[in-house]
């Protein structure tokens, strides 16, 4: 098993009673309502779910603070995984680079198993994450995803 230090990773994980299906379903169909933390919002621009697809959207605050995203998808594995990269925009263009980004979900007995990741390209770049906040703002949008995802499948408690 790799050393996540070594490759300047960042790891939220969380079961999710619902199944996968459901989950993918509500990560790719309703990512505005779970990407970013409350109260922050999120518009996205475009979500082209396939490999080297466009990744854009805007995170708002409610201060009026605006975090604009624009990149690409690495990997799109329907049920399983998303990758995605903002070392790149569409048509692959490259531009200065933060992360990349893995979300990927496992059966986990009746439910799933997420997994959010970041990798960096150094560890300066890992503790400028850190000190964002990666910790709390990650485990508030896996908790929104697990929200979302067991309202929809009935299981929600």
């Amino acid at each position: 098993m790799t050393d996540v230090h070594q490759i300047n990773e960042l790891v939220v994980e969380k079961y999710i009673a619902a199944p996968p299906e459901i989950v993918w379903r509500v990560m790719t169909e309703r990512t505005a309502e779970w990407w970013c933390p409350k109260p922050w919002m999120t518009e996205i621009v475009e979500q082209d779910w396939r490999a080297g697809g466009r990744s854009a959207m805007i995170m708002r605050g409610p201060n009026g603070e605006e975090a604009p995203s624009d990149g690409v998808f690495l990997e799109v594995t329907p049920n399983r995984r998303f990758v995605f990269t903002d070392a790149f925009t569409s048509g692959w263009v490259p531009q200065k680079a933060f992360m990349v980004g893995i979300m990927e979900i496992t059966p986990d007995g009746k439910g799933t198993c997420y997994r959010g990741s970041a990798r960096h390209w150094d560890e300066a770049a890992l503790k400028q994450h850190e000190a964002m906040g990666f910790v709390g703002g990650w485990n508030a949008v896996a908790d929104q995803l697990a929200e979302l995802s067991e309202s929809v499948s009935g299981k929600g408690g």
